[in-house]
């Protein structure tokens, strides 16, 4: 499952995207139950869509250190559930009220409020169980490690301060330091928490600190292309309707800055994620395309 050299990148990508979605769909079955509808509002967040750059990021930083990308599989689904959870209450009425994601209607607007929050709930509790299932294959103490990593990014040091920052800052004129802190923690955490738990799978600690250097630099990067997208993209690609950040009166780098600083600051950033990228062991380029990738997306 790992990528060869020979292949493209996107040919690359394409394999990890496939494997990532055949282990999500079987991490999470639909089993006939009385509770089956929770299962089914899991399963229509989290398969099928989406850009799977947490997941891919976990198994190319694993890949990097020695670690077979299957074995560190059931982390890369942990992290994937993480993000499908967040979206979904994202999209609540008492969040962001958002009635479509990923090309389709919100999960609550499909399976209704109660249901959507107890997916949310449910992936989360269901992602902590299968990153265990690492520990099949390596040893526990660096599955743990990346268990506590995946933790406090994606609790309220990190992802859930991010949305907390967000919420309370709807409606206002808030500082430029401001808004990258709620990047950083919104955006960014996570994609700390996949390259971090890559090296963490591997036994590499000391490679924690420029993996998450990186994430950061590409956190802010991803965030601010998501800003400019708000504003130019085509709402068909995206999934979801533009202009949402300006009906909800958001500050963005857009805002703040308008869009030919914003998409300076963007590829400033990107570039220093590449630089950082330079201090690692990359066996090829793909790191380094799926860093420009982000950068040039349309989606």
């Amino acid at each position: 499952m790992s990528p060869k050299q020979e292949q493209s990148f996107p040919e690359q990508l394409n394999q990890y995207r496939t494997a990532i979605e055949e282990a999500l769909d079987n991490a999470l079955a639909l089993t006939p139950c009385r509770y089956q509808t929770v299962i089914e509002a899991m399963r229509y967040s989290l398969l099928g869509a989406g850009k799977r750059i947490r997941a891919v990021l976990v198994l190319e930083f694993a890949r990097i250190f020695g670690v077979m990308p299957e074995h560190a599989m059931p982390v890369a689904c942990a992290i994937e559930m993480i993000h499908a959870y967040s979206l979904i209450h994202d999209d609540l009425p008492c969040m962001d009220d958002d009635a479509f994601r990923r090309g389709k209607p919100s999960c609550h607007v499909q399976f209704g409020e109660a249901a959507a929050l107890l997916a949310g709930d449910g992936l989360l509790t269901c992602a902590f169980e299968t990153a265990g299932q690492a520990a099949q294959n390596l040893p526990s103490e660096r599955v743990l490690a990346a268990m506590e990593k995946m933790a406090q990014c994606a609790g309220y040091r990190g992802m859930i301060g991010g949305q907390v920052i967000d919420l309370e800052s709807e409606g206002k004129s808030i500082s430029p330091q401001a808004l990258e802190e709620m990047y950083r923690l919104k955006t960014g955490a996570l994609l700390e928490a996949s390259c971090s738990c890559g090296c963490l799978l591997a036994g590499k600690q000391e490679m924690v600190v420029t993996a998450e250097n990186y994430a950061k630099d590409l956190g802010l990067a991803f965030q601010i292309v998501d800003d400019i997208l708000d504003i130019t993209g085509d709402q068909a690609l995206l999934g979801k309707p533009v202009g949402s950040d300006a009906e909800k009166h958001k500050s963005t780098f857009v805002s703040l800055y308008g869009l030919d600083q914003a998409r300076k600051t963007a590829e400033y950033y990107t570039k220093r994620a590449m630089e950082t990228l330079q201090k690692l062991p990359l066996p090829d380029e793909f790191l380094m395309q799926l860093t420009d990738m982000l950068l040039n997306r349309l989606q």
